[in-house]
């Protein structure tokens, strides 16, 4: 019971560093899975122009891209998970993120960057 008590509070403090640092954490969903769910492993935040990801569990090769919302490329890439890799968004307005598995799974992400 104490444990719990003690990871409740250090969630919760790292919680509020969080958004005091100015970090936004960007919900991952399920767009496309026929294997089990891996969204959980994908961690991405937005902090001013720049986006962060972090993958917690070795995915394979996976493919990333980031378009406007309109659906213009804005950056594409592909990392060996598991890494993470910092990415700069040049311009303000909202984003997709897509990530896509060597199984051919996805999944995305919706941000804004403000300036």
């Amino acid at each position: 019971m104490l444990l719990l008590l003690v990871l409740m509070v250090a969630w919760c403090s790292a919680a509020t560093i969080h958004s005091i640092d100015g970090y936004s954490a960007i919900q991952v969903k399920e767009a496309y899975v026929t294997g089990a769910p891996k969204g959980s492993t994908i961690q991405a935040s937005i902090n001013g122009h720049t986006l962060t990801v972090v993958f917690t569990e070795n995915l394979g090769q996976v493919a990333i891209e980031i378009a406007t919302a309109s659906g213009t490329p804005v950056e594409c890439t592909s990392i060996q998970t598991p890494n993470g890799l910092q990415i700069f968004i040049p311009n303000a307005g909202d984003y997709i993120i897509t990530f896509t598995l060597p199984n051919g799974d996805e999944y995305y992400g919706e941000f804004t960057v403000s300036d």
